[in-house]
């Protein structure tokens, strides 16, 4: 930084002499802008990762709420047989078993299967 800008930003523009509390007031000045700057941004930014923590978190258990009931509808059409079910899903026997565990779903309590013709 050169020593003319230093003196610009500085030196009064009346040519008054500097004092030191003038030089302290501009400095203190300046700092508590930035000071309140970084804040506002630092909010900001804060506002920002908790909206899009809350979007996740919904599209997350919207995401499951609908798995869990496709699994249940396939279970029904195949009146509880889990190696149909998992044809009509499109996935493994063993991917659909761990989604029922880990769902809570229990195939034998969800319907009384000769209700379904």
């Amino acid at each position: 930084m050169s020593s003319a800008w230093i003196r610009e930003q500085i030196v009064p523009s009346d040519d008054r002499p500097l004092r030191s509390t003038d030089l302290g007031l501009h400095n203190l000045n300046s700092v508590r802008e930035a000071a309140l700057t970084l804040l506002r941004e630092v909010e900001s930014l804060r506002k920002l990762q908790q909206m899009k923590t809350d979007a996740s978190r919904d599209l997350h258990e919207e995401v499951q709420r609908f798995e869990i009931e496709l699994i249940k509808q396939a279970l029904q059409r195949t009146r509880g047989n889990q190696r149909r079910a998992a044809r009509l899903l499109g996935v493994k026997v063993t991917t659909l078993n761990c989604k029922i565990k880990r769902f809570g779903i229990s195939p034998e309590n969800e319907t009384d299967w000769s209700v379904l013709s």
